[in-house]
């Protein structure tokens, strides 16, 4: 997992994709302007699934969310901040990022980041860092969040409800 000054942290264990929609639309909810989730994990584990089910929760409408792999990002936008989505693992170095508008990402939207250790030291401190694992069948999946500070009062609220 990336170091990140968590002040709170929560394991979640998620028995298929189902329970993965159901805590990004959850976390959707609880997102605002300028926030930063980073989605962690190896090839297959379901970060993409993830960030789908976030932006069709966000925006309440089915949108045609297509993975970043290619394009490195992708904007979606409704009511509310957009949300950017990146797909870093094709990132040949950090400061490409500046190249793909992350500064306003961070500034202006809510950001959906795969692969974020690519990003370096350019990963704002304050991010609710998401460690997706493979479980126990094929299907299930394994969800440890780490919250920085600004994080800490919604991850609460997450656990509790």
């Amino acid at each position: 997992m990336i170091d990140a000054p968590a002040s709170a942290s929560l394991s979640l264990s998620l028995v298929d994709e189902r329970a993965t929609a159901a805590l990004a639309a959850r976390l959707a909810g609880l997102a605002r302007r300028g926030d930063v989730i980073a989605l962690q994990g190896p090839l297959g584990s379901g970060k993409t699934s993830f960030a789908r089910a976030f932006i069709r929760a966000r925006f309440g409408a089915p949108q045609d969310v297509t993975s970043p792999t290619f394009t490195l990002v992708e904007i979606y936008s409704g009511d509310g901040p957009p949300v950017w989505h990146f797909d870093l693992f094709r990132l040949a170095a950090p400061e490409d990022a500046w190249e793909l508008g992350i500064e306003d990402a961070f500034s202006d939207g809510i950001s959906l980041i795969e692969w974020p250790e690519r990003l370096g030291t350019l990963l704002p401190k304050e991010h609710l860092a998401i460690a997706l694992a493979f479980g126990a069948s094929s299907a299930a999946r394994t969800a440890r969040l780490a919250a920085s500070p600004a994080w800490e009062a919604r991850l609460r609220e997450l656990a509790d409800g």
